[in-house]
């Protein structure tokens, strides 16, 4: 039968001063802790994970480059003379504003409000859509199959392309003249209606959470002196606002899908 081994003394009271000497120079290096707090093991603070999808990492982007501020419109040379630009357009419209409804639609899903049922809930949801009604740069047409709003980074976009776009004109010689915009925000009251007359239109539709909106490329509205305003056919126009959505595209701030049979550019904010 084996022995029990017997706990030395020694090594015990060796291992308690070790401790006892550790507490006391904590002690003097911290002379406010209390003997709990010295025994007391603090666990980690929780680790706060930061995102890292391209869709939020590129949304964030997109943030900064619209808090930079504005560069100012040149119109006049140093000579004195007023500046003209030429135009110059895209090379293809199908080719430059390629991006497909799949990838519109897993970034409007992301960034924008779930989809709403009615009207009355989007008139409910004041705190993440943004009422859009006529301004300097663009005018909302009579809508039948959609509502005016977005969510703010759509509607600032949206601003933005407006105001770039009369910026561009006149430095090219023409007078400002406004965007049509024709198609904004689908309930799904809005999208069951369109499917009605019209069986091609998407049923899980990017208009449906706010970041998207269509833009006509064939039809601008022109403000007359007297206050008066009139719809115009200028082909020069739908190239000056194709180099807009171009800049736009590169940084990154939308997606653009051209659009033959609507006649529109069907943008996406990122």
């Amino acid at each position: 039968m084996k022995k029990k081994k017997k706990t030395n003394p020694i090594h015990f009271l060796g291992a308690f001063s070790v401790v006892v000497a550790t507490l006391a120079i904590v002690k003097c290096a911290n002379p406010n802790l209390s003997v709990p707090e010295l025994l007391t093991v603090e666990e980690p603070a929780p680790t706060v994970s930061t995102p890292t999808d391209s869709i939020t990492l590129q949304s964030q982007t997109v943030d900064s480059l619209f808090l930079c501020p504005l560069t100012p419109l040149r119109l006049l040379k140093a000579d004195g003379n007023p500046v003209k630009n030429r135009e110059t357009s895209v090379h293809r419209f199908e080719t430059s504003f390629p991006d497909l409804y799949d990838v519109q639609l897993t970034t409007a899903q992301r960034i924008g409000v779930p989809q709403i049922a009615d009207r009355n809930e989007a008139n409910q949801r004041k705190d993440a859509l943004v009422f859009i009604a006529d301004n300097p740069y663009y005018s909302v047409q009579k809508l039948s199959h959609s509502i005016p709003y977005l969510v703010p980074r759509a509607a600032l976009l949206l601003e933005e392309i407006g105001r770039a776009f009369n910026d561009s004109l006149v430095t090219k010689g023409f007078d400002p003249h406004k965007l049509l915009v024709t198609s904004v925000l689908r309930t799904k009251e809005d999208v069951k209606k369109l499917r009605n007359v019209n069986r091609n239109a998407s049923e899980n539709s990017c208009h449906q959470y706010g970041t998207t909106f269509d833009i006509s490329y064939n039809r601008f509205l022109q403000i007359n002196e007297d206050g008066s305003d009139e719809i115009r056919w200028v082909t020069a126009f739908k190239s000056i606002l194709a180099e807009v959505l171009e800049d736009q595209r590169m940084m990154g701030t939308c997606y653009v899908k051209y659009e033959v049979h609507q006649s529109c550019f069907h943008i996406t904010a990122r």
